[in-house]
């Protein structure tokens, strides 16, 4: 078995991964070395084709490959070493990863190692939706590799169920496509993705979206011949007395994703309830020492742009870690999703002299609203807001030198 040594290991190539290595590299780490089970670097964004990303990083828009390709070039330019068409299999004790190619089977020594690896679409699996297992149910992000990386159509009449924003730009990369679009399913009151997303992707293409809504059961075989689509009490319980079948031969499903934390999990690494993802602190920190985490593995982001931000700080982290120039002696202070906040990321902030960014989504929307941070004896940041929404994740700075604790508590509360 081959043996290697670095400073700093990133696990998965996507916008994450790419921006964490190259911010290492930059904060000093001789070796950085990025570890992708893909043959190719960008992971998601290779099969994003729309424009729409990097307006909030790069001032300007452009592809999900456009984007993947300028921090992969930006990577190998610092001297980034990239192993591709490699799994990682665990995360031993010390910081080794036991990685498997078709090389064969090898072990990296790190001297800090950056949790990057993504996440994955829930599947009908998850829902248990009642009815025959046919061909046509598809997950949006499995359609969405379909269509744009290997030219094969799902389907000819599509209902879709859920509006995440995959499902929402799914909508309208069909009704391109010439596939008719019945409609946008989704079980909440409210939008559960961004609300541009909605504007040009089924309003300006007349794609109806139905709230309060879900689907109940699926008909045919082989193939999808129809859905039954009821309303939804409080409780989020079908009515059946509403039931309606619509007739479809694809049923395509944008409910939501969760991070890939098997590996986190394995290695011992403390996973918050809520997001799925490590606990970590304000240096992106989880709860094994050297062990960094960031992007959607850590929460899931709505934006790519604050995916590489936040990555860039793990990985500028990591770099400083293996160098042992990291600060491990700093006071932790606790933060607590208070009144109308679903979570929080990071959890614990450690107080020293900078900034810490929080992110954080409310439960439902509002408008009207004061976002609000006390430490236990003073409100310590303030900002008014004309409207929140779940599908839009928040995020505020505040300094940390001044806070004082035991804990801080972010609430949205109606002004």
């Amino acid at each position: 078995m081959i043996e290697y040594t670095c400073d700093v290991a990133v696990i998965g190539a996507g916008p994450a991964g790419l921006a964490a290595a190259s911010s290492a590299r930059e904060a000093g780490a001789e070796k950085v070395w990025l570890i992708e089970r893909d043959c190719e670097p960008g992971g998601i964004l290779q099969q994003c084709i729309h424009p729409g990303f990097g307006l909030a990083y790069f001032d300007e828009e452009l592809t999900g490959p456009e984007y993947a390709a300028r921090f992969y070039d930006k990577a190998v330019d610092l001297g980034v070493q990239f192993s591709f068409d490699t799994t990682v299999l665990a995360i031993e004790k010390g910081n080794i990863l036991r990685c498997l190619s078709p090389r064969g089977e090898s072990l990296i020594n790190a001297k800090s190692i950056v949790l990057a690896m993504g996440c994955r679409e829930r599947t009908r699996g998850n829902l248990i939706i009642a009815g025959s297992r046919p061909a046509g149910v598809i997950t949006a992000g499995a359609a969405q590799r379909m269509i744009n990386i290997q030219n094969q159509m799902i389907g000819n009449k599509v209902l879709i169920l859920g509006s995440g924003d995959i499902g929402m730009i799914m909508a309208r990369r069909l009704r391109l496509e010439g596939v008719e679009v019945v409609g946008v399913v989704e079980i909440l009151p409210y939008l559960s993705g961004l609300t541009r997303n909605k504007l040009q992707c089924l309003d300006d293409f007349d794609i109806p979206l139905l709230l309060s809504h879900t689907v109940t059961r699926v008909e045919g075989y082989p193939r999808v011949e129809a859905v039954y689509v009821a309303a939804v009490d409080e409780k989020n319980d079908p009515v059946l007395a509403s039931e309606e079948r619509i007739e479809c031969d694809t049923l395509l499903l944008s409910v939501g994703l969760i991070p890939e934390n098997e590996l986190s999990r394995n290695a011992g690494i403390e996973l918050d309830a809520v997001t799925g993802g490590p606990v970590v602190d304000s240096d992106l920190q989880t709860s094994v020492p050297g062990i960094f985490c960031c992007g959607n593995v850590l929460h899931v982001n709505d934006l790519v742009d604050h995916v590489s931000v936040e990555s860039e700080l793990a990985g500028e982290n990591a770099a400083l870690y293996a160098l042992g120039k990291l600060p491990s002696d700093s006071k932790l202070i606790p933060v607590q999703a208070g009144h109308m906040v679903r979570y929080v990321c990071p959890s614990v902030i450690r107080q020293r002299s900078g900034k810490s960014t929080l992110y954080f989504r409310v439960t439902k929307p509002a408008k009207h609203v004061d976002l609000q941070i006390s430490d236990g004896t003073k409100i310590v940041w303030m900002k008014s807001h004309l409207r929140v929404n779940p599908g839009e994740m928040e995020a505020v700075c505040i300094p940390t030198a001044d806070l004082v604790g035991p804990e801080i508590t972010i609430n949205v509360l109606p002004q």
